[in-house]
């Protein structure tokens, strides 16, 4: 058995699951996901959880049982609580800087005109100018991960001074300058 995928889902109160064949919507507080999943694999409603069980032992089905478990806790995840993904805009970059213009993200990032990222549907955008941040938030996990990786490749950290975008947290390994910088070899 998948260690994964032979957990049981928790439902926490307000979230109510339907499956429908292979369709699986579930609807929470903060709103509703769909997602089809493989016909082969059963899912069942039991005391206030969800279990994926898969029909037989074969290689795909062992690989897709613990894929389709994660992924709908992700989905009842974020019907409950949401998620979000902040990035960070380096110390080092003089004059970047992100705002919102109503609903849309403007980025200041060094470039001759300012970038005006609108969000899709499902996704939030918050700043913060006195710690250089963007907050991406929203219901769907993958969905907000693909917006902050394409926010970030904007402006990717360049890696001798380490300016631009990165996730907080993200460790930029920095590369040396020119040996002659350092006095090394300058006569």
């Amino acid at each position: 058995m998948s260690r994964i995928g032979k957990k049981p889902i928790d439902l926490p109160k307000g979230v109510d699951v339907k499956v429908e064949g292979s369709m699986v919507t579930v609807k929470g507080p903060k709103g509703e996901l769909k997602r089809s999943v493989d016909s082969r694999l059963t899912i069942a409603h039991e005391n206030a959880q969800l279990v994926v069980k898969r029909g037989n032992d074969e290689r795909e089905q062992r690989a897709i049982h613990g894929l389709t478990r994660a992924l709908l806790a992700n989905m009842v995840t974020g019907v409950a609580t949401g998620f979000s993904k902040v990035l960070e805009i380096s110390v080092e970059s003089v004059g970047y800087r992100a705002e919102l213009s109503g609903k849309n993200l403007m980025l200041y990032l060094g470039y001759s005109h300012p970038i005006d990222y609108p969000p899709p549907d499902g996704i939030t955008f918050a700043t913060d100018p006195k710690t250089r941040t963007i907050t991406i938030s929203g219901i769907d996990k993958e969905l907000v991960g693909e917006i902050a990786a394409r926010v970030r490749r904007l402006r990717p950290p360049e890696p001798y001074k380490g300016k631009g975008i990165r996730y907080q947290g993200e460790v930029v390994k920095l590369k040396p300058g020119k040996a002659g910088k350092t006095g090394k070899g300058a006569k």
